[in-house]
Order: C-alpha cells, then sequence, then structure tokens
C-alpha cells in the first residue's frame, strides 16, 4: 500500500513496507536516550545497515527525549540515520513530546540539505503510545512543517504491519491540504 498528498508543493506519503529499505536521504531511528540499538526498529536499522551505525551513535553517547541526532547510514540505502527518542507512555508531556521529536527530525534534515526522509511509527511499539494517537500528531506536525520554508520534497510515513498503516490511512485521509 502506498498513498500520497501534497502538501505545500510537496509529497507526504505513507506506505507499508521495511524502513531498512527506503532509498530516501535518511531513515529515522526510534531510538532510546542512550543511543544502544538493541531492539524493535533501532535493531533492524543496526543491523542491515552494519556496525558503524552503533559506533557513530556510541561516540555522540546521548540524545534527550524529543530531540534528534545524526549518523550516517552504513550500509543502508539511505545515506544517513536520524536517531530520535520518542515518550514512553505515563511519562507525562506525551504529545508534546512525540510533535518534538517529529519536529527534531524535520528541521535537522533541513539543516543538513536532505530532501527527503522516512519516518516508522516513533513511540507505538514498546514504548507504549497508541498508534492512532502517533499516527494524527506525526501526520499533522510533518505536513505543518511542509506547509513552511523547506527544502524537504519527500516525507514518508513507512509502517511495517497492516494494523499500523490501517491508522496511519485513517490520520492521513483526515488531514487538510
Amino acid at each position: 500500500m502506498k498513498k500520497d498528498k501534497t502538501i505545500g508543493g510537496k509529497v507526504l506519503r505513507i506506505m507499508t513496507g521495511d524502513i531498512t529499505a527506503s532509498d530516501t536521504d535518511a531513515i529515522v531511528n526510534a531510538a532510546n536516550n542512550r543511543l544502544q540499538h538493541g531492539g524493535g526498529v533501532a535493531l533492524a536499522i543496526s543491523r542491515k545497515g552494519g556496525p558503524a551505525i552503533q559506533q557513530e551513535s556510541n561516540r555522540i553517547g546521548h540524545c534527550p527525549t524529543g530531540g534528534a541526532v545524526l549518523t550516517g547510514g552504513g550500509k543502508l540505502k539511505a545515506k544517513y540515520v536520524i536517531h530520535t527518542v520518542g515518550p514512553r507512555m505515563g511519562e507525562g508531556g506525551e504529545d508534546d513530546k512525540l510533535r518534538s521529536a517529529t519536529l527534531s527530525c524535520l528541521k535537522l534534515a533541513d539543516e543538513k540539505g536532505m530532501t527527503s526522509l522516512t519516518f516508522p511509527a516513533v513511540s507505538a511499539g514498546i514504548y507504549g503510545f497508541p498508534m492512532d494517537r502517533c499516527a494524527k500528531i506525526m501526520l499533522g506536525e510533518a505536513a505543518r512543517y511542509l506547509k513552511g520554508d523547506s527544502k524537504i520534497a519527500l516525507v514518508v510515513f513507512c509502517l511495517f504491519d497492516e494494523r499500523a498503516c490501517q491508522m496511519f490511512e485513517k490520520a492521513f485521509d483526515n488531514l487538510a491540504d
């Protein structure tokens, strides 16, 4: 499944697939604060991209919740990995922290001259964030950003399973053009 929407002359896309196969300039990793890529999306990215991603992450050492840091993409098709830390459910201020994580990734991509990036559903896995809220927040933030003065031409949300894709599709269909 793949669905596009044009916003501010730029493309917002949702699709099912394997984020590690994305050929956008960067893929986003749902990381932990210590940047140790031991599970979920982070582990898949680290395995496919090779040890260079974890080695670079070790040198960086930390990323605050809602922030974003950049490493190379190792053996991935994407040249870069943007690591962001989303909120854990129950820690408080989760919606604002997820908005911040999404915005931090978009700003970092823009600062580095990237024109495309691919997101997973940040915090909706082991961090327990409800998938429907995740979809609404992340897609809404990306749409707002694309309406502004950005060099980013393509933002993709790559979902691994059908359930996630359905929730993102519902939020996607409710976005204003």
